[in-house]
Parts: structure tokens; C-alpha cells; sequence
């Protein structure tokens, strides 16, 4: 035994060492702690017990998990299948029992005839006439169904068409031109699966010029984005199951059934992942409607379609877009005796007034509710952020313009002179670009008080911390639109009950009959319909907020709650939106105009409800029927809830200084004022806050109190806010 080292040898009888027995550890040893590595398993444990969530299989042990080399091995099986099943997809579209392929050709620019290019291509193949700009093409060599579509000059109208696109072919000429405002028409609203067509090169050329035309054709894809290998997938085809459902009517019968309603049969193929008579369908620059039944009519390119088969509707769905709004909701109720009694003794509480003054002299003075009543009547009507004296300003410098532009123009140059349209976006430019200077700053009211003028603000210590409650002070319109809460989550839940209750199946040639439609859409210039199903609960009414960004090319100045005309998706409409910063805090400051030079914003309306990311754009309606691309985004949420505050800077000037203290003058005009906004914060341009201590005389000078010393140079500001809501106009377009 050796004791030294503490080890024990064992020796045979030959004496040759057999094994080495190591020393026992005793109750003193210390043992490592294990690693922490948090609530998930270890890596060690996943490999022996399998990986979490996977699939356990059934050997002869009974039920088993799946090691990895199995795992991997199941995941290529259905990566396999997903992709023969896409294949296959793919390869039946356009046969029998699928609808035809959907073809859309579009100009390049104005100047590229798309007539030739049609002619052409009905060449192909057996056409078959559905309206003036729409014919089906059958081809023998592809056994392929087409259905080509030549849209109008008009920019909604190609759009509208491209929304429906499963191919988008884009015709150009020898001069490779295109026109900016249909190309950022389309990016913004997505693009099918694109491919191009160069026309009238009918005249015989070298391979060097045609290989120089082709690259310079080749330099045009390239400068305009345009995506020649097919990959940038429309969003209806991304939310087909998701969105709406659609359909591209061949043949459109209105019957008559009142004086102003009748009903319309919409003959076309359904596209999409099916239909279900519950549903509502919404008619582009119409409305929603609801489905009387669904008839599967015979195929005209297929012999064995099934026709006769009557889908009808079990359980009418409303069409209300508001809410019923309780006219005795915010209504009291009888005074009880408690309520008596309350009144008595408010009546013999004593009254706040100014230190020093005398009993008789406080018979005299009003109280502040008293004071309130009578100077509510002192509001001004119309817009709140300006007062009498400005807007009379405002109206001397209009006439003025209009005087100056009465001189000497040019005759032609003055064929579409307007001088009121010119007076007021001079107005409006001059607006803008004060606000850009000054933003929010605003002179106090010499006319009338502050408190009065401005009862309806509110100080905020800090506009990002400070709380807000949404659910105060809400307007009378807000009674009828509908809210869903956890939105997120009842999207998912409507969207999947969507999918799974449809009743016919796409590819199906049917008779649409909608009920109620009104007569005016005999006068839809359009030969084709395009009809759209809406989820649950798209057909009410709420505030819709767009994420938008300016166009580059737009220069003109918007100011908020004018007139616009927003697409959003597949719907459209006029609305009167308000403007407010894209932040990430609870309350949002409202922007005066729309943000020039590429800003980001929202854009906030009252709207249909939307349950799909789609994307939408503003423009501006103009006199001679045309529209102006102004922005360009998506949709960013249906919440009431969101808090967009107008905030109002007034502004005073330093008198006279004494270390951290300061007299400020031109902030008020009245000790009155001074006491009522006393306990807002105010601070300076050069970042300076501070408090209003006391009044100082009765012409509205006031002692205020820094944090570190100011500068003459600079100016005191008392910053009010407000909230404000969208104007209540909406009218499908």
C-alpha cells in the first residue's frame, strides 16, 4: 500500500502490476453545478428523447421519436409533394375545370397601339367575341383556354384590369417609352406575372441594330424595375383564399324589379378558392350586395360540366354599413332626491376668488361654470385653429388675388385660367409653407380669451408617456361604426372559417344572381364586371388608417380633410382623411398638410372594414375628370382607438431676464389666462423648460421660471393639444 499518493497496487504472483483502483471521493468533495441553460431542453436531451414537436413513429417497441436522420428524411417526402402538387396546379391551369387564363395587355405609354398586338394574338388559336375590349382564346397547340382583356386608356381602368391579371402583358414600341404614373400605379398595387411585347418592327433591320434595340430594350426593363422572370406574385393571387374571391363576367342581364332595383345575373368564370351564397359580393363603384342564388351554367369549352345545380342562401347576411345609433343613449334620467340634495349643496359651497377681495365684491364675480356658459356662446364657427381676425385676413388677401389676376395674359395661355382655383392654392401654398417654417405656432387671440378659445385643449407633460384615454370625449359619428377587437386575432379566425365553407368550387362556370342592384349600372361604361366576396364584417363601417409615403412627382399642396379619392385593395371611394405621423407611441401628432418631398404618413377615414394587408393608394380628383398620383402604401389597421392629437404652439417673448428666471409677454393678454394654464409646462425653441410662477400686472406679463438661464433671442412656447377626428364623408367611386 502506498499511502503517499493514496492509490492501491495489486501484485501477482509474478509480480506484474494487474490495475489501478483510483481513491473514493469522501463527503467533503466538491461537485460543479450544472449549466443553466434556461426552460428549454438541452441539446443532450433533445438528441436522446428526439427533437420537441416532431412526429413520433410506431417500431416494435411501441410508439418511438424520430431521430434525425428520419426527420430529414420526412420533411424531403413532403417537400416532394408539395412541389408535384404545385406542379400539377400549375399544369391544369387554363384546362378543363379550371377557368381560362386571364391575359391583360397593357401600353406601355399612351402612343403604342394594343389593337395590332390583339389581332395577333386572336390569330393563335379559336376566338370566340365577349364584349368590346374581351375575347376567349382556345389553343389547340397548348390545350390552353385564354381569356385576353384590352382595357381602356384610362389609368383606373388598366388598374382595375391588372387586378384580375393571372398574365400581364406589357406592349411596346420602337421608342421603348413608358409612362411613370401607370408604373408606380402598379408596383404599389402589385403585379402578376409579367411578360413583354415589342410591336410595329414590321420594317426589315441588320442583326447590329436589332441586337442594339435589344439591349436598349433590355436597359428600359432594368431602369423601371420591371420583373421579366415572373416571380413578383399579384396580392390576390397571395391572398386568394384570404381575400376576395372574384370573377370576370363574359355576359351581364339586369331584370327589372322596382323602380329604381332590379336584379343582375353575372354569367363568367369563378376564380379564386370558391364561393359561398352567404357571402356579399361588391361591385366595383357600387356598393355590396347580397346573393339571391348561384347556378352552375353549362361550360361553352367543356362538354363535361355539370349545369343546373342551384346554390341558395339559408340565412340572409346584413348589409348595414352603420351601426343603429340610440338617440337616448347619453340622454339622464329623472333627478332623484339624492340628486336634489347634491344640487343644494353645491349651491351653498363657497366660490374661489382672488386674495383680499370683499364679501360684496364676491356677490359679482361668476363662478367658473357660470363663466363657461356664458362664454360658450362666444365660440366661432368653422375652423378652430384660426380666428376671426385671421380669417378675415385670409378673405382680403383672396380678393386681392383675384384683382392682380385680372390683368394683362396671353389668350391662349388663358383659355383654362381659373383666378378663384388660382387664389386659393396661392392660399394654400403660402399656408403650408408657414407651417413648414413655424410648425403649429399660433398667436393668442386678443379678441377673446385663451381659456376659451382653447377649452377643448389639453397640456401633456411628456406627448409620448403621458396618458390618453381613447374612450373620452368621443364624437356623435362614432356611434355608427363598428370596432373588432383583438383584431389580429378574429382576422385569422373569419379568414379560416372563410376558406373552409365554400360551397362552389372555382373553375365553375355560374349564373350570379345579386339582388337589389340599383339601375345606374346600366350606365357603367365598362363591357365586362368584375365581382368581388367580402369576409365577414367588411361591409361595416370604421376608421381606416393607410401607411402612406408621397410620390416624388407630386408637388401639389393637400391640405387635411380635403377631398381625395383612396383605393384601397379592390374597393374604392372619396373620403376626407386626416394626417398624422407613422410613430410607435400611443398618440400620434395630426399633420396640418400632407408631407411634401417623399414623407411618410397615415392617413386616417372613415372606411369599409379591410381583413387583408392590401394595398392602397390616394389621388386627387381633378376638374376635367382625371386623377393625380399623390401616395402610395398599404393598409395599416381598423382601429378607432388610435389617438391622433392636433397640438397648438402659442408663443411669447422674453421681457426681461434675471439668471433663470424671465418675464414673458405676448403669451397672454389677461390674468385670467395666466391662471387657468398655469400648471402647463412651457419650454423654448432652444430646448429650455420651465413653469409659470405668478401674473405680473393685468395685461397678461407673467414671471416664468427655467431650468438653466435663456437667451433673449429666444422664444417661450405653451404647447396645447387636442384630439381630432376624421371628417364623416364616404361615397363609393
Amino acid at each position: 500500500i502506498n499511502a503517499e499518493y493514496g492509490q492501491h497496487y495489486y501484485i501477482t504472483n509474478n509480480l506484474s502490476l494487474c490495475r489501478m483502483v483510483s481513491h473514493k471521493p469522501g463527503p467533503l468533495k466538491q461537485t460543479k453545478k450544472a449549466h443553466k441553460h434556461g426552460k428549454h431542453r438541452s441539446k443532450g436531451s433533445l438528441s436522446i428523447k428526439g427533437k420537441a414537436g416532431s412526429v413520433v413513429g410506431r417500431g416494435k417497441g411501441g410508439v418511438t421519436a424520430l431521430n434525425k436522420k428520419n426527420r430529414k428524411n420526412r420533411d424531403a417526402q413532403l417537400k416532394r409533394a408539395k412541389q408535384s402538387n404545385s406542379a400539377a396546379e400549375k399544369r391544369g391551369l387554363g384546362g378543363p375545370g379550371h377557368a381560362p387564363i386571364c391575359v391583360v395587355l397593357l401600353p406601355a405609354y399612351t402612343g403604342v397601339d394594343i389593337a395590332q398586338c390583339a389581332q395577333m394574338i386572336r390569330a393563335q388559336g379559336e376566338a370566340q367575341d365577349v364584349g368590346n375590349n374581351s375575347f376567349y382564346l382556345v389553343s389547340n397547340k397548348l390545350k390552353k383556354r385564354f381569356q385576353i382583356v384590352c382595357p381602356s386608356d384610362g389609368l383606373l381602368d388598366q388598374l382595375d384590369a391588372a387586378k384580375c391579371a393571372d398574365l400581364l402583358v406589357i406592349v411596346w414600341d420602337a421608342s421603348f417609352q413608358v409612362d411613370p404614373l401607370l408604373r408606380t400605379c402598379l408596383f404599389s398595387q402589385g403585379l402578376p406575372p409579367v411578360q413583354h411585347m415589342v410591336m410595329q418592327l414590321e420594317h426589315k433591320i441588320s442583326e447590329k441594330d436589332f441586337s442594339a434595340q435589344k439591349k436598349r430594350f433590355l436597359d428600359t426593363l432594368i431602369v423601371n424595375n420591371f420583373n421579366t422572370s415572373n416571380t413578383k406574385v399579384h396580392y390576390m393571387r397571395q391572398s386568394s383564399g384570404i381575400n376576395a374571391e372574384y370573377g370576370i363576367s363574359s355576359s351581364v342581364d339586369l331584370q327589372e324589379t322596382g323602380e329604381d332595383k332590379g336584379t343582375l345575373v353575372v354569367r363568367g368564370y369563378l376564380r379564386g378558392q370558391g364561393l359561398d351564397p352567404e357571402q356579399l359580393v361588391h361591385l366595383p363603384g357600387h356598393g355590396h350586395f347580397r346573393i339571391q342564388k348561384i347556378v352552375t351554367s353549362h361550360d361553352p369549352f367543356s362538354d363535361a360540366s355539370v349545369a343546373g345545380e342551384v346554390f341558395e342562401p339559408t340565412t340572409p347576411t346584413s348589409i348595414e354599413m352603420e351601426c343603429e345609433v340610440d338617440e337616448m343613449d347619453a340622454e339622464q334620467t329623472w333627478p332623484t332626491e339624492e340628486d336634489f340634495a347634491e344640487a343644494e349643496m353645491a349651491k351653498k359651497q363657497a366660490k374661489r376668488v382672488p386674495k383680499g377681495t370683499s364679501a360684496y365684491q364676491a356677490v359679482w364675480m361668476l363662478s367658473d361654470d357660470e363663466e363657461e356658459e356664458e362664454d360658450s356662446g362666444m365660440e366661432q364657427s368653422g375652423d378652430e385653429d384660426e380666428g376671426e381676425s385671421e380669417e378675415e385676413s385670409e378673405e382680403e388677401l383672396v380678393e386681392a388675388e383675384e384683382e392682380e389676376s385680372d390683368g394683362y395674359r396671353d389668350d391662349n395661355y388663358d383659355v383654362n385660367f381659373d383666378a378663384e382655383v388660382e387664389a386659393e392654392d396661392l392660399r394654400k401654398f403660402r399656408e403650408a409653407c408657414e407651417d413648414e417654417q413655424f410648425p403649429d405656432e399660433m398667436d393668442t387671440p386678443t379678441d377673446i380669451a385663451a381659456r376659451v378659445r382653447f377649452q377643448k385643449y389639453r397640456g401633456l407633460k411628456s406627448f409620448r408617456t403621458s396618458g390618453w384615454d381613447p374612450m373620452e370625449n368621443l364624437p356623435r359619428d362614432y356611434a355608427r361604426i363598428s370596432q373588432i377587437r383583438n383584431f389580429r386575432n378574429v382576422r385569422k379566425s373569419l379568414i379560416k372559417q372563410a376558406v373552409a365553407e365554400k360551397k362552389v368550387a372555382a373553375g365553375t362556370h355560374v349564373d350570379i344572381y345579386i339582388s337589389d342592384v340599383p339601375l345606374s349600372i346600366k350606365n357603367s361604361n365598362s363591357s365586362s364586371l368584375t365581382l368581388y366576396a367580402l369576409l365577414p364584417h367588411e361591409q361595416r363601417l370604421s376608421v381606416q388608417h393607410l401607411a402612406q409615403s408621397r410620390h416624388p412627382l407630386s408637388d401639389q399642396v393637400i391640405k387635411g380633410k380635403e377631398e381625395l379619392l383612396a383605393q384601397v385593395g379592390f374597393r374604392r371611394y372619396i373620403v376626407k382623411p386626416v394626417f398624422s405621423q407613422h410613430t410607435k407611441s400611443n398618440k400620434h401628432k395630426m399633420e396640418r398638410f400632407m408631407p411634401a418631398g417623399g414623407g411618410n404618413f397615415v392617413a386616417s377615414f372613415y372606411a369599409p372594414i379591410s381583413l387583408t394587408d392590401s394595398p392602397g393608394m390616394l389621388f386627387k380628383l381633378e376638374q376635367d375628370g382625371s386623377v393625380t398620383l399623390l401616395s402610395t402604401g398599404s393598409i395599416l389597421s381598423c382601429d378607432p382607438d388610435r389617438i391622433v392629437c392636433k397640438r397648438v404652439m402659442l408663443s411669447g417673448h422674453p421681457f426681461k431676464i434675471h439668471k433663470r428666471s424671465a418675464v414673458v409677454r405676448y403669451l397672454f393678454h389677461n390674468r385670467e389666462d395666466i391662471a387657468y394654464f398655469r400648471p402647463v409646462q412651457v419650454r423654448t425653441k432652444y430646448g429650455r423648460r420651465g413653469h409659470i410662477k405668478e401674473a405680473l400686472g393685468t395685461h397678461g406679463h407673467c414671471k416664468v421660471t427655467f431650468d438653466k438661464p435663456i437667451q433673449q433671442s429666444d422664444t417661450v412656447m405653451l404647447p396645447l393639444y387636442k384630439r381630432v377626428f376624421p371628417k364623416w364623408h364616404f361615397q363609393y367611386f
